[in-house]
């Protein structure tokens, strides 16, 4: 059985162990507190999850998502994941993480910095930009008439058809946009970024809490094609 190691358990990342557990996945989870405060979201989850530390969900992973602000990518342990698919749900909240020159400069993009700091991993950007409570409601089977897509990016074409096979596990088709260069198309403030998941989104300004709507592949290659830097 496969398993998903998770370093950051905050909303992505207990959405996605959510998913995962219903996928029939083990589940590896872990946070910056320590094992024992993630004791209710693994009880939550059942026998396919325990809570570890960074370092032993990193190890323990098929896959392993770094979902931890951005401030702290450089914490992520980097021995454990040399030769792993890295999922990076990452965006940069200047106001949360402080500034990143190299960032305000447009000279790398967010998952840029986690492949630099992982340098024999194998990083695919993904799950940055949908609304937690949209990701867990919008997961549909395999073929479904309303599945929705989300966008990924990454340097290694094995790493993403990796991460595209975990999408379809929990729920979702995929828009590949490139190499990590490009995934700047799904950062923050971008047309793509919880606008197509979320019913009249634009109506509400930063109130992401509307009820879900699905959006399918070309929805989103609509999005991504309009975003400008």
């Amino acid at each position: 059985m496969s398993t998903l190691g998770l370093i950051g358990s905050g909303h992505i990342g207990g959405t996605l162990a959510r998913l995962a557990v219903a996928a029939d996945l083990d589940v590896v989870l872990s946070n910056s507190r320590g094992p024992e405060t993630l004791a209710g979201l693994v009880a939550e989850l059942g026998p396919r999850a325990r809570a570890a530390t960074p370092s032993e969900a990193a190890e323990a992973g098929d896959w392993v998502v770094v979902t931890v602000p951005l401030k702290h990518y450089r914490q992520v342990p980097v021995a454990p994941l040399a030769g792993k698919v890295v999922l990076d749900t990452n965006n940069y909240y200047p106001e949360r993480d402080g500034r990143f020159p190299e960032l305000d400069a447009e000279k790398t993009t967010v998952s840029g910095l986690l492949q630099e700091h992982l340098p024999e991993s194998k990083v695919v950007k993904a799950f940055n930009n949908i609304f937690f409570k949209h990701l867990a409601s919008l997961a549909r089977p395999t073929g479904a008439s309303d599945r929705t897509a989300l966008p990924i990016a990454g340097d290694d074409e094995e790493a993403k058809a990796s991460a595209a096979r975990l999408l379809d596990l929990l729920g979702y088709d995929i828009v590949d946009v490139g190499p990590l260069t490009e995934s700047w198309r799904f950062e923050r403030d971008t047309p793509v970024y919880g606008l197509p998941y979320g019913q009249n989104l634009r109506e509400h300004g930063d109130n992401l809490d509307v009820p879900a709507a699905s959006a399918d592949a070309e929805t989103i290659r609509t999005a991504l094609a309009a975003a400008k830097r």
